[in-house]
């Protein structure tokens, strides 16, 4: 990031006295705005309405079962499954459609593999010392899930194509305490990065320690493009290539396709890790919604439908990036006190500001009415030890909303920018 060290100080207190000017008049405003979570708007919403219409007089799946009753299939809907095991990368018989949420199935796999016992396992997780690889910027609700357990966590780096591999090689080739990594392969969370081939392949490939050593692979925003359509390599091929077949756990979910908490999730993973889960799961629950796989199955009709809906959805959610951008390329272009993130997909922009500041700027926007989320989120235990990346999440407010927000934190950014430059000095 560049700086303005080099300019004197009276211009400096200048853009200071601006800045303070200008957040005054932004307290004036009133304003009660919130970007704390990266959810779908109303607007997205509405795209799904016509589930709560279906599965109308119909409720038997194309294999015959009745959908209203006990009985198989466990394994969720095959016509669900038919429909998400292409943008998922898993072989429909390998792909299970569970719960209403990924985040349940992750919760999951770690209690199953604490109390049992994983496939090529030497023991029990919850007798051992766990740790886990958190790449940073990264996704708060992994890092919860790890501090739930009392799994260690260890930052790892994100590069523009994933972890940074050479970090995450020799830590996993070294240390048996670490037993997986989480990622977000697709526009990940927060900075909208996609792994690079190179870096599926590293991960399939690497040695590590622990035999039982597992890649949590959210692809939350598998379908979810904003300009053009990115595509990831197949985790689950390449394990099986590189000799890994166990090694991956794939995740995905509806729950920013269709309704948020009320759609349905998807696990998938080799034959035997499938087989695993299903003798776990199955003392844990008789069976998913299968009312509800069958209404999801009907509303989107198959993967091009599926591909149909989510183009409806960039529509409404690319002019709000764009917005985004377009308020932070004029408010802090030139001012060297900020990058951010312009990403080709997925939920979130990556605000980078000044080491120190971005508890500052937090803090700032809070109290002139923005709530925006906690500095540190970002990262294991809420500690971001720069001080510097704030999420943001530009998907719920309205286009004019979002404006006001986005403006907003331009202010305080530049305030808190030029105190901590004025304090340098």
């Amino acid at each position: 990031m560049t700086t303005i060290a080099h300019r004197d100080a009276d211009a400096l207190a200048l853009r200071l006295d601006e800045a303070r000017r200008d957040y005054a008049g932004l307290k004036d405003r009133g304003l009660k705005l919130d970007l704390t979570r990266g959810k779908p708007s109303p607007e997205q919403l509405d795209l799904s309405a016509e589930l709560l219409t279906l599965p109308g007089g119909r409720y038997t799946a194309l294999d015959g079962t009745d959908c209203r009753n006990y009985g198989a299939p466990s394994d969720g809907l095959r016509e669900l499954r038919d429909i998400f095991a292409p943008v998922l990368q898993v072989p429909v018989d390998q792909l299970l459609a569970v719960g209403n949420s990924s985040l349940e199935l992750m919760h999951d796999c770690l209690v199953h593999a604490l109390l049992g016992e994983l496939p090529g396992a030497e023991g029990r997780w919850a007798d051992q010392r766990v740790a886990f690889l958190c790449p940073v910027p990264g996704y708060d609700r992994h890092f919860a899930l790890c501090a739930r357990f009392g799994i260690d966590m260890i930052p790892v780096p994100m590069t523009d194509g994933g972890p940074d591999m050479g970090v995450v090689e020799d830590l996993v080739r070294s240390d048996a305490r670490i037993k997986g990594i989480w990622c977000v392969p697709k526009y990940s969370n927060p900075d909208g990065t996609c792994y690079s081939d190179e870096t599926v392949r590293r991960l399939s490939a690497m040695e590590t320690a622990a035999p039982d050593f597992r890649i949590f692979w959210d692809n939350a925003y598998a379908v979810h493009h904003l300009d053009g359509e990115a595509e990831v390599g197949d985790i689950l091929a390449a394990c099986r290539e590189a000799g890994h077949p166990d090694r991956a756990f794939v995740f995905g979910s509806t729950s920013k396709i269709t309704f948020a908490g009320a759609g349905v999730a998807f696990f998938g993973s080799s034959p035997a890790n499938v087989a695993w889960w299903r003798a776990n799961s199955g003392k844990r629950t008789i069976g998913p919604d299968k009312v509800n796989q069958l209404r999801h199955a009907l509303f989107l009709k198959d993967t091009d439908g599926l591909r149909a809906h989510m183009r409806r959805h960039r529509g409404i959610l690319a002019p709000k990036f764009a917005a985004v951008d377009r308020v932070f390329s004029e408010q802090l272009g030139d001012t060297g006190l900020a990058t951010w993130t312009r990403p080709k997909g997925g939920y979130f922009v990556a605000l980078r500001v000044p080491d120190g500041c971005a508890r500052q700027v937090v803090r700032l926007a809070a109290e002139a009415g923005i709530a925006v989320t906690p500095a540190g989120a970002t990262h294991p235990h809420g500690n971001d030890p720069d001080d510097r990346v704030i999420r943001i999440g530009p998907t719920y407010p309205t286009l004019e909303e979002l404006e006001q927000i986005a403006y907003g934190i331009t202010v305080c950014v530049r305030l808190a920018g030029y105190e901590r430059l004025t304090a340098q000095r």
